[in-house]
């Protein structure tokens, strides 16, 4: 359908008639390589990837270039003894090779164990032996952090350098490439088979790690068209600063874009809010996935962006943290597009979101469940909750009777953990949200992030959407703080746009902002400035290491 014709014809909300014609069709034989790069690549004009770094240099791929690289990569492997099943790890940021290497270990019938370039030594040696991975590819940047810990991994037989990581014993990409034929016969995989370890972090005990099969690909495929608006249109580009190594950079925007055989922007670099704008020109990104901290650091950056570039946004999801009514308000006001709001979690990603050319945005929600997923609210006893009470997001494993394909299959090595996720079909998100009587949800932060004041359950989301809206804030986390007569009270941990400095004066100023805005039990009863907050390499605010400050504070005086 054309898009002009699906504008007109768009009513004003036609959620229900897409969610209850929604019919899974997952094929008994399925490989995520094929259906991202082979079936695209006989057209050797089809444009994959479009890459640059911080130096400026730049490169462009077809899916035939893409194809031909990871044939060799795949024999090149294969040569080091990698097998079906076995583990190769990706510890790379954004680039040419990354995606190489997942289509070349995808279409082997191997199983691609991404690991952020962030990492040390400590976080990379626990997970590659806890995975016991058996090759690593690494890049200048990462290179010393797997090496240091190479002497204590039995199993990680080789190390293969990109972009100029060289060591004594380093196989190096380019001549294993240029070695190894461009012609290799892609494994039959069912759709079942395992693909993909990503390992979570969670509040108590080492990180767990979610085996996915290649069918969540497919699970994730409504969410990711729903959410860009009918994805793909003509002229759709995609671009995210995302890292490739977690599931919001992988499987929310390179894969689904190469799903659909459309091309995307890779870049290796930090993340700046008027470098992305840029970017975001200077190819014609129609389609982005911006986490809320972006958005929020490219609005007070360059509050009126179109009067200074030439923007052709069509699309924005953002998802890990609430987005927040002050971003939504900006982003129609300023970049033109309604944002998208999506929830998922590696292990059931993509399942809650938006599409405000189907259905009414209501800033603040996460949206309702994409067609495909069966979502609601349990409370403490397991049961659904009634419209507007609190409780835990869960996903059903069958829609319409038919099994979802965006469940992972398990933690690796960890049967209990796997149990504990599911309270019989339902899968445990461990985030707490509402649910309207529209079908909206309302997130409202992980179980363990709910404040307890007083005898009201607290979500910080909303209180941090709140203060961001002040004209002094440029970030905010809220906790809550144990307090001997309320059990807890609402901390705020606020970092100031520059220019504003710490003052009594202005405490009172945004408490009262809150105040005058939330329920009055909702606004920081405690507010401390602080020069940045801590986040994940995701870009989620770390609230379980400022609730750890709190606790240190608190062991020192007692």
């Amino acid at each position: 359908m054309q898009e002009n014709k699906l504008r007109v014809a768009m009513p004003t909300d036609r959620y229900e008639e897409l969610y209850r014609s929604w019919r899974w069709e997952v094929p008994e034989r399925f490989n995520i390589a094929a259906a991202c790069c082979g079936r695209w690549a006989t057209d050797r004009s089809r444009f994959a990837l479009y890459w640059e770094d911080e130096s400026g240099a730049s490169a462009a791929y077809s899916f035939w270039d893409i194809q031909q690289r990871a044939n060799r990569l795949s024999n090149a492997l294969a040569a080091l003894g990698v097998g079906r099943g076995d583990r190769v790890a990706i510890v790379l940021p954004q680039r040419p090779e990354t995606a190489i290497a997942y289509i070349a270990i995808f279409q082997m019938g191997a199983i691609a164990l991404p690991l952020s370039h962030l990492f040390g030594p400590d976080a990379l040696e626990y997970r590659l032996a806890h995975a016991e991975a058996s090759v690593a590819i690494v890049e200048p940047t990462t290179i010393a952090s797997v090496w240091a810990v190479r002497d204590r991994l039995p199993h990680l037989r080789h190390l293969i350098g990109v972009g100029g990581a060289r060591e004594a014993g380093v196989l190096a990409w380019e001549t294993l490439l240029e070695r190894a034929s461009r012609d290799f016969a892609p494994a039959d995989t069912a759709a079942e088979d395992p693909c993909l370890i990503i390992y979570t972090s969670g509040t108590t005990g080492p990180p767990k790690g979610a085996l996915k099969p290649h069918r969540v690909l497919i699970g994730n495929v409504p969410g990711f068209v729903y959410s860009h608006d009918f994805f793909p249109r003509p002229g759709d580009i995609f671009w995210s600063p995302a890292d490739w190594a977690w599931t919001g950079g992988l499987m929310d925007a390179l894969l689904p874009s190469w799903y659909f055989g459309m091309p995307i922007l890779g870049f290796r670099g930090r993340f700046d809010p008027e470098r992305a704008y840029d970017l975001i020109e200077r190819y014609g990104v129609r389609n982005a996935f911006l986490f809320p901290t972006a958005l929020k650091l490219m609005m007070k950056a360059v509050p009126a962006p179109r009067e200074k570039y030439d923007l052709r946004l069509r699309t924005v999801m953002s998802a890990g943290e609430a987005v927040g009514t002050a971003v939504i308000e900006w982003a129609r006001a300023q970049l033109g597009v309604t944002v998208n709001e999506m929830f998922g979690q590696t292990e059931m990603n993509y399942v809650v979101g938006n599409c405000q050319e189907a259905w009414p945005v209501k800033p603040g929600s996460i949206g309702r469940p994409y067609p495909g997923h069966r979502v609601a609210i349990l409370d403490e006893n397991g049961n659904e909750a009634k419209p507007g009470e609190l409780g835990e997001i869960a996903v059903h494993r069958f829609f319409q009777g038919e099994r979802d394909p965006v469940h992972f299959l398990e933690y690796w090595k960890n049967p209990q953990a796997t149990r504990d996720k599911y309270l019989g079909d339902w899968g445990l998100t461990g985030d707490q949200g509402r649910m309207d009587e529209d079908g909206y949800l309302w997130y409202q932060g992980r179980s363990d992030d709910v404040i307890k004041s007083a005898g009201y359950r607290i979500g910080p989301a909303e209180i941090e959407s709140c203060l961001v809206r002040h004209p002094a804030v440029a970030n905010a986390a809220v906790i809550g703080k144990p307090d001997e007569v309320r059990g807890q009270i609402v901390k705020a941990y606020v970092v100031l746009q520059p220019g504003f400095t710490p003052s009594a004066q202005l405490v009172e100023d945004i408490q009262n902002h809150v105040r005058g805005r939330l329920a009055p039990y909702e606004y920081p009863r405690e507010i401390e400035f602080i020069d940045a907050l801590p986040m994940t390499t995701t870009g989620k605010v770390q609230r379980k290491e400022l609730r750890k400050r709190e606790e240190a504070r608190r062991s020192q005086k007692g």
